[in-house]
């Protein structure tokens, strides 16, 4: 079997434990050896991160310093157009060759919005989907014809994601770490502690940077 790898796109502004906590234990779960952190180039129709590319970058850099388990693919960055998931997978795919067993990471609450994604139906032949549980998200997909769907991919064993480069969607019993960086960026202009969300370095990176007072 060859090794499963993973992709983990967000905007990470900033990275925080609800980030990385439930990776960690879908990496645990599942045998993944490799996650790489994408961090997304937002389009002009949608709110520009606070923190630049580069702040973005620095950030997980100090988040994964004693991860091995992690590292970053800065790809997305690079782009001037629209950040579609299908086209990152394809360009991956094409490197790793056709055998590469390769998983991206969502929430549970991306799966039940995949019906609008660019070109959803292309996914499955290009990795397979790794669920993480969201806190307060209905386990149903919104219609019968994507729950169908969902029931005919679904991986009962993890060594399916192994042995396949991709097709299968895992449904992972991961921790529900109900943080988010709108959450956190709040705090910050509040003057309130934001230690028990996110790791230490990237606070002290935060704290130097001064992000997030305005």
């Amino acid at each position: 079997m060859s090794e499963l790898h993973a992709l983990f796109g967000g905007t990470f502004d900033p990275i925080h434990f609800g980030h990385l906590r439930p990776v960690e234990a879908l990496a645990q779960q599942t045998g993944l050896a490799r996650v790489l952190l994408l961090p997304n180039n937002v389009p002009p129709h949608r709110p520009q991160p606070e923190a630049s590319a580069t702040q973005r970058v620095d950030m997980l850099r100090c988040a994964i310093r004693d991860r091995p388990l992690f590292d970053i693919d800065t790809r997305e960055l690079l782009r001037e157009t629209p950040s579609w998931t299908v086209a990152t997978l394809e360009a991956l795919r094409a490197e790793r060759g056709p055998a590469q067993p390769l998983g991206f990471i969502i929430g549970q609450d991306s799966l039940l919005n995949l019906s609008g994604w660019h070109r959803w139906q292309d996914l499955l032949s290009l990795c397979h989907l790794l669920v993480c549980k969201r806190p307060g998200y209905p386990a149903q997909m919104a219609t019968p014809e994507m729950q169908r769907w969902l029931d005919s991919h679904l991986a009962s064993e993890t060594p399916q994601l192994h042995q396949q480069p991709a097709g299968f969607i895992w449904l992972a019993d991961t921790p529900l770490v109900d943080i988010s960086a709108t959450e956190i960026r709040q705090r910050r202009r509040q003057g309130l502690s934001c230690d028990r969300l996110l790791p230490p370095a990237v606070i002290d990176y935060i704290d130097r940077a001064g992000l997030y007072l305005k």
